[in-house]
């Protein structure tokens, strides 16, 4: 049955989101490191996408040893970034143009630093020591039980002030809170709170399933070798042997996300995107988007880890449909954790022909969609050499995992500064030269780059309904290639994708009637002999005014 289109409540329906990671957008201070005021200096630039709305990644007073995951105070800006002053002037200059504002919301757990641990790791009695979570080490000395962190090694920390230990899913400096403390749900409640007040527009959840561990401390069972696929860990991380069932997605977090939803639901327009990365992570994404208690949408990893296969990428979407019932789904194929797309996903396909289809297949999806910074100009993943890594995650795994660093380095905005117009000193990350050859302004004076295809690509889909808040159907179409129908209300959108370097034919039914679109920045599609023709590396769209 077609969908109804959004109300002003719902502007996130068919949103498309564009991710920042702060550090790298814009350094307005000459510091090495992106600010928000680089952010504001820049969001002519990024409503000139066509973009909804931004999700900014963490910019809280943190010792960043997470780059900001590991907040040490969830309501200040870390001084690297600016101040609450600049934070506001953000969230109105960029509703001022029209543009939502998302921020992270790191709820699972805290910096080492945060006031709360300091005095919780002091002793067994103090205020705040229940507000983590601690336990006994077994009889022997050893850690209570076998979680393991997925940073490396055990999840447990031996603190000798309380002679317990402590748990740290991530990082040693970054202690799990405990949400089965209610004083902690209430805590971590007022924390969302005070951000609505001032005014952004949503949340974007980490690790949101890790909020709640078994109370009873299981051990997690053993996952058999022939099991160690698309979690998204190499082979040489420990935590891909275990299934992770009583370290995190408990049941008891469905409880705490409906009262987050009871919370948000108060601010009548705000959103909650969840990220999920859990052992299924379809049916997890289905489930903490039940019904409208729970999360608005939920984003997961199934196509950020996965390798390019259209066959594995039709059968991810199918699947989470239906799953989804009556769910809204959000997807991504790039972000601030996973190799960027078009290294993990390029082959030896050309990178800018490439990008521009996979620009248009994102954005023809059913759902809300996520892009993140440089995706818009082609970027691929950046070589960072050992004594340039900034990343923990790298340093604990290299060589064969090379960590975040090379999705994270900064934009380039031109090819003449000497640091690409990012900074005027060395920055925190190298840019690469070939990401200055693809700066902003080297592609905006070229009517046929990658930036001017995804503006002219998300401009059409704007006039497209269909598109925005349609279902979504796949027909089956030749190896390499994608296509599925959206369908809203009366019309009928055939959607198409060949991502070889051949040309493709898809078979179309004897007495269907199409008619091509243009506007979106691809050839015009053909018909001949009951077949729509493709060229290599594009995408086709038309519609149907008949029943399929």
């Amino acid at each position: 049955m077609p969908g109804n289109g959004p109300t002003g409540a719902e502007w996130w329906r068919g949103a498309v989101i564009y991710q920042i990671y702060p550090r790298s957008l814009m350094d307005s201070n000459g510091d090495g490191v992106g600010d928000l005021q680089g952010i504001i200096d820049k969001l002519d630039y990024i409503g000139s996408l066509g973009v909804d709305a931004v999700w900014i990644s963490p910019f809280f007073k943190s010792p960043m040893r997470d780059f900001g995951y590991d907040v040490s105070d969830y309501r200040d800006v870390d001084p690297l970034f600016g101040s609450l002053e600049d934070f506001d002037r953000l969230v109105a200059e960029a509703h001022r143009r029209g543009l939502k504002i998302i921020i992270d919301q790191v709820l699972s757990h805290s910096s080492d630093q945060h006031p709360w641990f300091e005095q919780s790791r002091q002793s067994r009695d103090n205020p705040k020591a229940d507000w983590y979570v601690w336990a006994d080490p077994k009889p022997d000395g050893t850690p209570p039980n076998n979680w393991l962190s997925i940073f490396g090694g055990g999840a447990w920390q031996w603190e000798p002030r309380r002679l317990q230990y402590y748990m740290h899913t991530f990082l040693v400096s970054q202690p799990d809170l405990n949400f089965h403390n209610p004083e902690v749900r209430e805590q971590m409640l007022q924390e969302v709170d005070f951000w609505l007040k001032r005014g952004v527009d949503g949340f974007r959840l980490d690790a949101i399933n890790f909020c709640f561990h078994d109370k009873l401390l299981r051990d997690n069972p053993p996952k058999p070798i022939e099991k160690h696929i698309d979690q998204g860990y190499t082979s040489d991380n420990p935590y891909r042997y275990q299934y992770h069932i009583y370290n995190c997605t408990r049941p008891e977090n469905l409880q705490f996300i409906e009262r987050l939803r009871a919370l948000l639901d108060k601010y009548p327009a705000s959103l909650s995107l969840g990220e999920i990365s859990a052992e299924d992570s379809l049916a997890t994404t289905a489930e903490y988007t039940r019904g409208n208690k729970r999360l608005h949408m939920c984003y997961n990893f199934a196509l950020l880890n996965s390798a390019f296969d259209t066959g594995k990428i039709r059968s991810v979407i199918e699947t989470l449909e239906q799953r989804l019932v009556d769910g809204w789904p959000c997807w991504t194929i790039g972000n601030h954790d996973v190799v960027r797309v078009l290294t993990r996903w390029g082959g030896d396909r050309p990178r800018d022909d490439l990008a521009k289809v996979l620009t248009a297949f994102l954005f023809s999806l059913r759902g809300s969609l996520c892009s993140y910074q440089g995706e818009e100009l082609g970027l691929t993943e950046a070589e960072i050499g050992w004594e340039q890594l900034r990343d923990p995650y790298a340093r604990a795994f290299w060589p064969l995992f090379k960590g975040r660093d090379g999705c994270r380095t900064p934009l380039p905005w031109n090819n003449q500064d000497e640091f690409a117009g990012f900074s005027s000193v060395p920055p925190w990350l190298p840019i690469p030269e070939e990401h200055r050859l693809k700066a902003v302004a080297e592609q905006e004076q070229d009517p046929d780059s990658v930036l001017n295809a995804y503006r002219t690509f998300l401009q059409w889909r704007r006039g497209q309904p269909a598109l925005r808040y349609g279902n979504i159907e796949f027909i089956d179409a030749p190896a390499g290639t994608l296509a599925f129908w959206r369908r809203y209300r009366d019309e009928n959108l055939l959607a198409c994708f060949n991502f070889t370097n051949k040309k493709k034919s898809l078979p179309l039914p004897a007495d269907l009637s199409l008619e091509s679109l243009g506007g979106h920045g691809f050839p015009e599609v053909r018909c001949a002999a009951n077949q729509l023709l493709l060229s290599p590396y594009t995408a086709g769209f038309a519609k149907c005014s008949s029943s399929v």
